[in-house]
């Protein structure tokens, strides 16, 4: 009897360290089949933004196919410059895979019903950046491909300004800008883990260099990307949000700020879409920030200017509230469309209806009934139509401003942090 307890001990110790061992392994795997160097908390992933050299038909690519274009933005990781901004990319396509459509404010619902739910998007594995004669492999994750506009906080109302001197313009062919957008190219948004980072030593702002205290002023501009979904019409006032900073921010020839700096942020206000075809509006404001060592600093800053979808109805006002545009001709002609397919429809179900009943009702003598109905029902459609929503995917670039002086101490645990940091990649 006491052998046989003693060899099902010994077998249930076996299993339970077979059981421990599958799992160390399997974490190991999942360890191994990271970026070389990749680590979550000390080398978060890359915002790179490429400009293609040409359209892309993305539904008709095809595994194996080779996408070129260059960088449209400076990548910075903390305080330095990994990649600079025109700097050669090449793509390919590993394999093609199904995803949902982003939401758009662009159509109306009548035109959304009916367009598919899903795309085919390509999924590249890996991405090759040359930068002067040094060539960086970069583990890649597709957001988006889009032509983009940039959309600013439109100034006081003139009559001399126009809508474009207002705050809408293109992003062009070039890098400069357009008005109607039409020479623009689509531009390619991509999360990017570093397998091979520039080496420490290229450095540009060395992290000892940084001021125990530095104030900037008010009006400082920072370029911020967001990192959650936010919308009129899903939304609620006082909900929190999370950004990062895209670019140090420099004062005196010192970097103040790091890029991969968190900021926090909430919905201050929100209106949905309403009735009577009105647009929805949402407004953000900015409230404090968290430096690479942990150390939280306070602040106030608005919302000056986002880079959005070319297809997107959506404005920023004087006051930095996003405001979706009324819709316009093609918006109307659709819903137009619509109703006058409704008012017929329902024209012919109500005679129809009111002869079945009544036995000795004519056409002739429910007409009038019937048009009747049918112009209240067309009516209400109508009037029952939302306006366009506001929409901020996630990875959107945003510009925001200081209202007012922030003061940044570094502590010695962010001196730290950051010095371990850069000496880690």
């Amino acid at each position: 009897m006491g052998l046989r307890c003693l060899s099902k001990m010994i077998l249930g110790c076996l299993s339970t360290g077979a059981l421990i061992a599958g799992l160390v392994g399997s974490l190991a795997a999942q360890q191994s089949s990271l970026p070389a160097g990749h680590d979550d908390a000390a080398n978060p992933s890359l915002y790179v933004k490429v400009r293609l050299n040409q359209p892309l038909k993305v539904s008709k690519m095809h595994p194996g196919d080779v996408v070129e274009g260059t960088l449209a933005g400076d990548v910075y990781s903390a305080d330095r410059e990994l990649f600079s901004k025109g700097s050669s990319v090449r793509l390919r396509v590993d394999h093609m895979e199904k995803r949902r459509r982003p939401a758009d404010d662009h159509w109306p619902w009548v035109v959304k019903a009916f367009t598919p739910r899903h795309q085919m998007f390509p999924v590249f594995a890996t991405a090759k950046v040359l930068s002067g004669d040094r060539e960086s492999d970069l583990r890649v994750s597709l957001i988006s491909i889009s032509r983009k506009r940039e959309v600013y906080a439109q100034e006081k109302k003139k009559k001399s300004h126009s809508r474009d001197e207002a705050g809408t313009v293109e992003v062009s062919r070039s890098g400069g800008v357009y008005g109607s957008g039409t020479l623009a190219l689509p531009v390619m948004v991509l999360e990017a883990f570093p397998q091979n980072a520039p080496r420490a030593d290229d450095n540009v702002f060395a992290a000892t260099d940084l001021p125990a205290l530095q104030t900037l002023p008010a009006g400082t501009p920072c370029k911020i990307l967001l990192l959650g979904d936010v919308s009129a019409s899903k939304s609620k006032a006082g909900d929190v949000l999370k950004a990062r900073l895209l670019e140090p921010v420099v004062a005196n020839s010192q970097v103040v700020l790091p890029a991969g700096t968190l900021i926090d942020g909430r919905v201050v206000k929100r209106t949905p879409p309403r009735w009577g075809s009105r647009a929805g509006s949402l407004a953000l404001t900015f409230t404090g920030l968290t430096l690479p060592g942990g150390n939280f600093v306070p602040m106030t800053a608005s919302l000056t200017g986002a880079e959005l979808d070319r297809a997107s109805h959506t404005r920023i006002d004087a006051e930095g509230q996003l405001q979706g545009e009324r819709p316009g001709k093609v918006w109307m002609a659709i819903n137009i469309g619509v109703t006058a397919g409704l008012t017929k429809e329902v024209d012919d179900a109500t005679q129809l209806i009111i002869e079945a009943i009544v036995s000795t009702a004519t056409d002739a003598s429910t007409a009038g009934a019937a048009r009747i109905v049918s112009s209240c029902i067309s009516g209400i459609y109508m009037v029952s139509r939302h306006g366009r929503d506001v929409v901020l995917p996630r990875f959107t670039e945003m510009n925001i401003s200081l209202d007012r002086p922030l003061s940044v101490t570094r502590t010695p645990e962010s001196a730290n942090a950051s010095t371990m940091n850069e000496r880690g990649n």
